[in-house]
This record gives structure tokens, C-alpha cells and sequence, in this order.
């Protein structure tokens, strides 16, 4: 099966992709993974995307697309994917269309996670992910059991400069503009399923359960 789950920052795709994954036994591609691994190489596209991204700037779409058909191309990917934070755009939608149906495949179902911007600032804004194994906490809804120190491996936690209020406002100002136009892309064709992501993490999982 594969799968795109579409949302406003804070909406929940990476928890929900991660329990998808578990059960389904297929990757989660995650661009912006996928971005920082990139940025923290030494090749021209590597310094490119670094610099780029350290300014606070977009990917330009040919170059996420040729990121995103690379990782597609591995054999994890031969039995389905789950995608999170790609397509951002209509152009990337459509260009990943046309290359699936090159390679007989297509997207099966887009989750889209629809979220308040009141829930979005607050998820976000309570936020913190470890130094070390990058695992993401809530200070309100998922706390580490020691304040500031990662439950897995022990490291200290940290809010990352675009989960602050300004930051995040940003943020969603952007994906308006530029994402949200999918929503209406996916919908017409008929592949588009919204679930409620102001819920709870187990109620939304139930509800994404029914659907994949």
C-alpha cells in the first residue's frame, strides 16, 4: 500500500506514520529526514541543500522531486511507502503521479490530518526532541518521565527553533499558500480521507486503522 499523509505542521504524521509502519511493515520517507541527510553530506547537492535550508528556504521542487524518486527507488520501498511531508506542492503531486504510473504504481490513499491552528501552536510550542535519537515528546500530552532527559537513551531534550510560536505562525502562513491547495488535488480523485487530528493520538490511530 502506499500511502501520503498530508497536515499542517504539529498535525500528527509522524507519530501516525510510525504506528502505520509498524504494523504495516513498509518505510516511512520522510523529506525532511531525507533533506537533513542530504545537507549533512559533502556533495554539491548536499552544500546546496544545506544552505538553502539554513536560510529558512524551500527546496526548489526539481530537486525534491529527484531526492524523493531516489528514495522510492530502494528496495525497502518495493512492497509500499508511507510519505510525510511530500508532496508540498501541486507541481510535486503531480510530478510523483506521473512517475508512478511509469513504474505500474500509484498512491492507494491520502490521510489527511485536519488539525486546528489554536491545537497546531500548541502541539508544536510544547515540543521536544532528544539531542541524540531525535525522539519527539510533549511537555502537556507526552512528557519524558524525567523533565528535560530522554526516556530511550538518556540524552537532554531540546525545542527546535521552528517550534516557537513566531516560527510556527510562519510556518502555517506557508503551508496555506502553498499546501493546501493538495487537499482539493487529492480529493478530486477521490483519494482523499480526513480524519480529525485534534483527537487523541490512540483515537486518530484507531480511526486511520479502519482506513489502511
Amino acid at each position: 500500500m502506499n500511502l501520503i499523509f498530508f497536515g499542517a505542521p504539529g498535525a500528527g504524521k509522524g507519530t501516525q506514520t510510525k504506528i502505520v509502519s509498524g504494523k504495516k511493515n513498509i518505510p516511512v520517507i520522510s523529506t525532511g529526514d531525507i533533506f537533513r541527510k542530504t545537507a549533512s553530506s559533502s556533495t554539491e547537492l548536499g552544500q546546496k541543500v544545506a544552505s538553502l535550508i539554513n536560510n529558512g528556504k524551500f527546496v526548489p521542487d526539481d530537486i525534491v522531486i529527484e531526492i524523493v524518486k531516489n528514495r522510492l527507488s530502494e528496495d525497502d520501498c518495493k512492497k509500499g511507502f508511507l510519505l510525510d511531508g511530500f508532496p508540498r506542492t501541486i507541481v510535486q503531486g503531480q510530478e510523483l503521479d506521473k512517475w508512478l504510473v511509469s513504474k505500474g504504481k500509484k498512491i492507494d490513499k491520502v490521510i489527511f490530518l485536519d488539525i486546528s491552528e489554536k491545537n497546531v501552536i500548541g502541539r508544536l510550542a510544547s515540543r521536544m526532541v532528544c539531542k541524540v535519537c531525535k525522539r519527539e515528546y510533549n511537555i502537556v500530552t507526552l512528557p519524558s518521565k524525567e523533565e528535560g532527559i530522554c526516556d530511550i537513551c538518556g540524552a537532554a531534550l531540546f525545542q527546535r527553533e521552528d517550534d516557537k510560536e513566531e516560527t510556527i505562525k510562519h510556518r502555517l502562513a506557508v503551508y496555506r499558500m502553498q499546501t493546501q491547495p493538495l487537499i482539493e488535488y487529492y480529493r478530486e480523485k477521490g483519494i482523499l480521507y480526513t480524519v480529525d487530528g485534534n483527537k487523541t493520538v490512540p483515537e486518530i490511530s484507531a480511526e486511520i486503522s479502519d482506513l489502511t
